[in-house]
């Protein structure tokens, strides 16, 4: 028969308990891996929703961008610019201002540029548009079409030109060089579609 001596039979219960220890570990530290696969479906709902979320967030984003454009474009010129409301040195300075008086819409809408001397002169070239040039404004998202109709020099205590019109109407009015007691005013009708072509 056989015998065990208790060195033997305490290595053996040593191997025996490392084994168990390390399947137990192996097991444990593989958890995350296991629970995931089990369960591959439900994770992939939760990353769909995950992304179906941020794609959501995106587009809203991308709408409420769309709704604060607001800028000018005059082919002819080059010109395109962003729009800020006031006509203030400090807001001219970096874009093209809105006189707060008018419509930004519909209506008559008043802007205001440099044209020389400042950091950005977005109005240097309007004294080049004649009647019947383009000029597209872009408001929320909207853009209208106007037609030049007025090129005149007015006085710069006139402000008839910004009144409230029947028709869709834009007035751009920058300096005269070197003659500060009067403004360029630039006028134009907004395109009806019996006009197009």
């Amino acid at each position: 028969m056989f015998r065990y001596s208790s060195i033997y039979i305490n290595l053996l219960s040593l191997f025996i308990t490392l084994i168990i220890f390390s399947v137990i570990q192996l097991f444990f530290s593989n958890y995350d891996t296991f629970t995931k696969k089990s369960s591959l479906k439900a994770g992939f709902e939760v990353e769909n929703s995950v992304q179906e979320t941020t794609t959501n967030e995106i587009v809203e984003e991308k709408t409420k961008e769309k709704e604060n454009v607001w800028y000018l474009e005059i082919p002819k010129i080059n010109l395109k610019a962003n729009i800020k409301e006031g006509t203030t040195k400090e807001i001219m300075d970096d874009y093209i201002g809105h006189f707060e008086e008018t419509e930004k819409d519909k209506g008559n809408v008043g802007l205001a540029a440099h044209n020389r001397g400042y950091k950005n002169n977005y109005f240097e070239r309007l004294k080049e548009l004649e009647e019947g040039d383009r000029i597209y404004y872009t408001y929320k998202g909207n853009v209208r079409e106007y037609v030049v109709t007025k090129h005149v020099i007015i006085k710069d205590t006139d402000w008839s030109y910004l009144e409230e019109t029947e028709k869709n109407t834009i007035t751009l009015i920058t300096c005269v060089e070197n003659e500060p007691e009067y403004r360029r005013c630039i006028q134009g009708q907004e395109k009806s579609e019996s006009e197009e072509e």
